[in-house]
């Protein structure tokens, strides 16, 4: 088991190491990202369509069911003074995650053909379709415990170990199960039975890292004491407004143009601007890795001084703009190329797809401010971002929606998440009177701007290559990016804290 750190507030070091492991955890999503277009070859378009409004549905539906258990983790378990205490945490945690999962999931399964009547597909799909409902209702208590079991790791500052997890386990054996029963002849169902494959195997060896945190032994056998239980719930369900609102501007747009659209089209609509997505989070996954180390070094820092915290809070904001500009620049000059992987009728997706990658941008820089107020901040403040948000893009898309289509979905989901994220930056200012733009974030953001514009413009003038040629220099032209931003727009000071990297990297 892990031993406890020193009595130290963390500082940009840490910051740096962490964000780094965490990155390279959640590679699996980069892998995921590649993955669509195979699924979109083995199956159709719109059976894979189908297969992410259920996704979807499974995801948005156990962020409200967990009762923001992930998130109370990372509060708690930091501020944790021994294994019992701990141990009760994850005890409570577990049984308020996952119970309600479950009787959704019983529900679910007994109401597939109700639930079936409300989903647009392809007519190849909708004989299996009330028996993939009632099979893929069960990954929702799976996905539950594997967000909360990694959420738990996370919390003890275990970044590396969601490495094996989230790629071997969770994408590569999905691909591999979705190849064999797309050989073996499945259609619909093939998909479904890939996933809920990858979502057991990953739930097994979660457990099996817990393991190495925490006291199993405790957490089995004894009662969660009132002072963590009562800490727990409410560090919780403080933040369940927050997490819910995350999920629906990103997988409720799927869901409503599925619903929007009758038949074949309504699938198709819901797969590509699920592919379009999927494409932006390759900047979403910059900022989840930072958000990762934020919520428990900064749930530590405050414990010593405010000032720990805004000292992170503003290197984390540096190193984000550097590596962040490069990748938004260049996926948004390289989206035709990324779409053409899907097919010719993918094209269309291609406004929504530059629109959520700046989107993506905005959130990763700002992201830190919901990370930090989440742990830091009175248990309502995070409530005024996420109800803004959310009603932004509720008002901007009853304007543009059905009309504006996916185009208008992609509008209004745009401007609830910039509001979303922008507003806990303010308030933090105004409550806590720390922000992230002090010197030298300026000249990080300078350089990272124009190092972006310069590649935008290289991807444009590729147009004409074929699409495989353009992916592969965007591929060069990222990293390359990334040197050039992290050479020039950091001090000396940052890239000292970067340790053993920038020295790689040549950054000094």
């Amino acid at each position: 088991m892990a031993s406890d750190p020193p009595n130290m507030p963390p500082g940009s070091r840490q910051v740096a190491k962490g964000a780094g492991t965490a990155l390279l955890a959640r590679a699996g999503a980069v892998i995921e990202i590649l993955s669509q277009p195979l699924y979109v070859w083995l199956f159709g378009l719109p059976t894979y369509g189908l297969y992410m409004v259920l996704w979807s549905a499974v995801n948005l539906v156990e962020n409200i069911a967990d009762l923001g258990m992930t998130s109370a983790l990372q509060r708690v378990v930091p501020q944790a003074r021994n294994d019992e205490e701990r141990a009760s945490a994850l005890r409570q945690t577990m049984l308020l995650g996952l119970l309600p999962c479950i009787m959704i999931a019983v529900a679910a399964s007994l109401g597939a053909h109700a639930i079936a009547e409300l989903v647009n597909v392809a007519p190849k799909d909708h004989d299996r379709l009330a028996t993939g409902i009632a099979l893929f209702a069960w990954a929702l208590p799976m996905w539950a415990y594997v967000e909360i079991a990694t959420s738990a790791l996370r919390a003890r500052k275990a970044f590396g170990p969601e490495i094996r997890l989230r790629v071997m386990w969770e994408q590569v054996m999905r691909m591999i199960a979705a190849v064999l029963f797309a050989l073996l002849g499945f259609d619909t169902l093939g998909l479904l039975i890939a996933h809920l494959c990858s979502l057991a195997i990953t739930c097994i060896l979660s457990t099996r890292l817990l393991a190495r945190y925490y006291r199993l032994d405790l957490v089995l056998s004894r009662s969660s004491t009132g002072t963590t239980a009562k800490d727990t719930f409410y560090a919780g369900i403080s933040q369940l407004p927050s997490n819910i609102v995350g999920r629906l501007f990103a997988d409720a747009p799927p869901l409503i143009l599925n619903a929007m659209i009758p038949g074949t089209a309504g699938a198709s609509a819901a797969g590509l601007f699920a592919i379009a997505r999927k494409i932006a989070s390759g900047v979403q996954l910059i900022r989840q890795a930072f958000s990762y180390v934020m919520a428990p070094l900064a749930s530590e820092a405050v414990r010593h001084d405010i000032r720990h915290v805004a000292e992170i809070y503003g290197f984390a904001s540096r190193l984000t703009i550097v590596v962040a500009t490069p990748v938004t620049c260049v996926i948004a000059g390289s989206g035709r190329a990324l779409l053409a992987l899907f097919g010719t009728p993918a094209q269309v997706a291609y406004l929504a797809l530059v629109l959520l990658t700046f989107t993506r941008l905005v959130e990763a820089v700002a992201g830190s401010a919901s990370t930090i107020q989440a742990v830091i901040s009175l248990y309502h403040r995070p409530l005024l971002g996420s109800l803004a948000g959310l009603g932004t893009a509720i008002g901007i898309g009853a304007l543009l929606l059905p009309g504006g289509g996916m185009d208008g979905m992609a509008i209004a989901v745009s401007s609830g998440i910039a509001v979303t994220v922008l507003t806990p930056m303010v308030q933090l200012w105004n409550h806590e009177r720390i922000h992230p733009f002090a010197p030298p974030f300026g000249r990080a953001a300078g350089v990272s701007l124009a190092v972006g514009v310069c590649l935008f413009i290289i991807c444009e003038l590729l147009l004409p290559l074929h699409h495989t040629i353009r992916i592969g220099i965007g591929g060069v032209l990222i990293f390359a990016g990334i040197w050039l931003s992290g050479r020039f727009g950091l001090t000396e000071a940052d890239k000292l804290a970067l340790g053993k990297t920038g020295r790689t990297m040549r950054l000094l």
